[in-house]
């Protein structure tokens, strides 16, 4: 389990240091998870595309919770998103978990925030959780960094300016599990 430091730091920092480690959900005994292969940060109440840059809200209020809670959100009426809480306390800084690379218990891919969060049975009942606490059911355990990480314009922002063109998703290089890499190349990469 990854102690409360590795997330009280800039989100940008700590959506690098994320890409490796393993996404953990234990559901009713069942270990599901799946190693990290894609992240975006969202920086603060300054970034436009951040849903706390409009103020504290009932949605956004576990935003400016101490660093390490959960942040799961309903996008588009239908898919749940999970986050992870940077920074400090009461400055609203996270990290979307955009991608992983099944390892256990995934009920269904998991190439993108949606998926992986109904692969791995994450909800919004989730949020507010404490991924810190030894006896939480949803938290990240470290693993080895990608040998090589590209980043590039965060996924869907459009609205957000000159935010949008920002450099704050991060994958690692040439995974198959990155959102948005077609399921024909995906299998051409898993085989070598």
């Amino acid at each position: 389990m990854l102690a409360r430091e590795v997330y009280a730091q800039p989100a940008i920092d700590v959506a690098r240091a994320l890409l490796g480690c393993t996404l953990v959900h234990v559901d009713d005994g069942v270990r599901r998870g799946g190693r990290i292969v894609e992240t975006e940060a969202y920086l603060g109440p300054h970034d436009r595309a951040c849903h706390a840059s409009k103020g504290r809200s009932a949605r956004t209020e576990s935003m400016f919770l101490e660093p390490g809670h959960a942040y799961v959100y309903l996008i588009y009426g239908m898919y749940d998103c999970f986050n992870v809480v940077t920074d400090r306390v009461d400055y609203p800084a996270a990290v979307l978990i955009r991608a992983l690379a099944p390892l256990e218990g995934c009920l269904g891919d998991t190439d993108g925030p949606g998926k992986l969060c109904r692969a791995l049975r994450i909800t919004r009942r989730h949020d507010r959780l404490d991924l810190a606490s030894p006896t939480s059911s949803l938290f990240l355990e470290a693993g080895p960094p990608p040998a090589h990480i590209d980043r590039g314009p965060r996924v869907g922002v459009d609205y957000a300016g000159s935010w949008a063109r920002r450099h704050l998703r991060f994958w690692a290089r040439r995974d198959p599990w990155v959102s948005g890499v077609s399921a024909a190349i995906r299998r051409l990469r898993s085989r070598g």
